[in-house]
């Protein structure tokens, strides 16, 4: 049954979502989003209100397959959305810009079988570069494609953040996409943390302005129709984590400030929230020997701690929008074959039910990655948890649904989507990007004494790692070594593989050291031809030895082969400046402190360093 549309007595067109054929004051377009959320809270059933607390995965599949499983759920589209009422979901791979379009329509049909019609609110992860990691980001496929936001801080360039968000705004919104599991803005201070690619590097400054900029791209001034909704995260900094490992693990949820820095890493938080950002997402981490005005800070993760969910985020920082955990932290499941507990940390010991108790009486609204409607009924009708409070985060959920103007009309045009999906416009604007992002290191001499960047026109190139196809007309591949004028070689930075959990493969963490065997090679391949090094960071890098044995270095931060030859052969300005510094050693590495920027000493390439060619 589609409900859609009817015309009121009184010649007003609105969606009966309910089915009477009547207008309710909730389905009337000219009333407030606020007036719309007082109206229809009291007429929700518990389990309705139940079901508007949950984010859950969900997978793309064919149009109206709704009774097929959904991506990492047991669970079918008909049993989240009809069977448990969820409405917020987190997309991750995503089909043709057409086939997205007919899904997703469908699935907002589905939604209006419910008892009042809630439309469903898509939700992704960063989708826009390079990176493809199910737990964290997804590589851009079909929309316009750009450096990791670790370039875009490299670039440096807040009137091209905004351009960026503005342009991220247009495509999500034509794929249906209405909410931004994004900006992340940690800072990236311990060189070890995996999460650092999706920040803007190290310093507090630049990602306070770039969160301002980057929430009016996406959200305007305030969240409206054309908007989309954003998550900042991970409240209130989760990058100073001890020994760089990530707090998805079970070794990496000790969260510490042996340098004093708590403020420094809120900081970005706090203009976030001057700029109306729509959500906050706490860190997993747990703080470690924290204390805030004196007060020792209770050592469990910061979504299960009420002195910084309630009284810090909302009460001191005033902070009146949603907060919805991060993923997966009551139930703990296995998934292909891997486990993945909850990230329940400090709080591992407590049941599903007590741990879902303990986020409610800290202060969020909404659950990651979950889809226990079960436990909420539970707490309410037994009385832990009074309903009072799941209308408080039910009215701030569905006051975003009306601000995006989703019960209005939440579908799609094809067309029109294929249209503004990847256009040659955003392409090239994200191609440029890529490009002006790289960041030129060192520039050594030829034989003839000339620099080594620019890469001169019609040089014989031996290539590693980099399309031939990518050099076009710019110069001659050759085969081998010993016959080029130059070797350009791309290079990931190093990490220590590890699969122990789910994930966990997925995010680079351990040792910043290369193997010696890739050390070697460039040594060799240096000893016959002037080589010059990219390496991709999506954290930093020990390069000393890489750097020595190679006439030109650059790093970039998401960038195609394309984009890399035009920057290295002058046709794009490269203008990157490091957002974090490369330190020298895992030896000064280890001795730094997690919370602490520039904190290694003695660095190969310090913060902010760049050569303009």
């Amino acid at each position: 049954m589609n409900r859609s549309r009817a015309v009121a007595p009184d010649g007003v067109e609105f969606r009966d979502l309910n089915g009477n054929g009547e207008l309710d004051p909730y389905e009337d377009p000219r009333l407030s989003p606020e007036e719309r959320v007082a109206d229809l809270v009291p007429r929700l059933s518990l389990e309705e209100k139940a079901g508007l607390l949950f984010h859950s995965m969900i997978g793309v599949g064919e149009p109206g397959a709704h009774d097929e499983p959904a991506g990492f759920s047991p669970s079918t589209p008909r049993e989240l959305v009809i069977g448990k009422l969820l409405s917020h979901f987190n997309v991750s791979a995503l089909p043709s810009v057409r086939d997205t379009v007919r899904w997703h329509n469908a699935l907002q049909e589905l939604a209006e079988e419910t008892p009042h019609g809630i439309p469903i609110t898509l939700s992704t992860d960063p989708r826009h570069a390079f990176s493809e990691n199910a737990g964290a980001s997804i590589a851009a496929g079909d929309l316009s494609q750009w450096p990791e936001p670790l370039g875009l801080a490299a670039i440096g360039d807040i009137d091209l953040v905004r351009r960026f968000a503005d342009i991220a705004r247009q495509e999500y919104v034509a794929l249906g996409i209405r909410a931004a599991l994004h900006p992340q803005v940690d800072l990236a201070t311990e060189p070890r943390w995996a999460r650092q690619m999706q920040t803007f590097g190290q310093d507090a400054a630049t990602a306070s302005a770039f969160v301002n900029a980057y929430l009016e791209g996406f959200q305007g001034p305030r969240v409206g129709p054309g908007s989309v909704a954003c998550t900042t995260k991970h409240f209130p900094g989760g990058g100073p984590l001890k020994d760089g490992g990530d707090s998805h693990f079970v070794y990496g949820h000790d969260q510490v400030y042996p340098g004093g820095r708590f403020e420094e890493h809120l900081a970005p938080f706090r203009a976030a929230i001057a700029a109306g950002t729509s959500a906050m997402m706490p860190a997993y981490g747990k703080p470690i020997d924290l204390e805030l005005d004196g007060e020792p800070i209770e050592e469990v993760a910061f979504s299960f701690n009420r002195r910084i969910i309630t009284r810090l985020l909302r009460e001191e920082l005033g902070f009146d929008g949603v907060i919805v955990t991060d993923w997966g932290l009551i139930t703990d499941v296995e998934i292909m074959g891997l486990p993945f507990p909850a990230r329940a940390w400090g709080v591992e010991d407590l049941t599903p039910l007590d741990r879902m108790e303990r986020i409610f009486e800290a202060g969020a609204d909404q659950f990651g990655g979950e889809e226990r409607t079960d436990l909420v009924l539970d707490l309410v009708t037994s009385g832990r948890v009074p309903e009072s409070r799941i209308d408080e985060a039910v009215r701030r959920l569905l006051l975003v649904k009306f601000e995006l103007g989703l019960f209005d009309d939440p579908y799609l045009d094809e067309d029109e989507a294929e249209r503004i999906v990847g256009s040659a416009q955003f392409r090239e604007a994200g191609h440029r990007a890529q490009g002006e992002s790289v960041t030129v290191l060192k520039n050594g001499a030829l034989p003839d004494g000339a620099p080594v960047l620019p890469l001169r026109p019609g040089l014989r190139v031996y290539l590693e790692g980099v399309a031939s196809e990518a050099v076009g007309d710019w110069g001659t591949v050759v085969s081998d070594p010993a016959g080029a004028d130059v070797a350009l070689v791309r290079l990931a930075a190093p990490f220590e593989p590890r699969n122990d959990y789910f994930l966990e493969a997925m995010f680079h963490q351990g040792s910043l050291d290369f193997p010696a065997e890739v050390v070697d090679h460039v040594r060799s391949l240096a000893a016959v031809v002037p080589v010059v090094v990219d390496v991709t960071l999506d954290r930093p890098a020990i390069l000393a030895d890489i750097d020595e044995a190679a006439t030109g270095l650059v790093a970039t931060y998401g960038a195609s082969d394309a984009a890399l030859l035009e920057a290295l052969s002058g046709r794009i300005a490269p203008r990157g400046r490091l957002p974090f510094e490369l330190p020298r050693s895992m030896v000064a590495v280890e001795a730094s402190r997690p919370d602490v920027p520039s904190d290694t000493v003695d660095p190969l390439y310090r913060y902010g360093h760049g050569l303009t060619l």
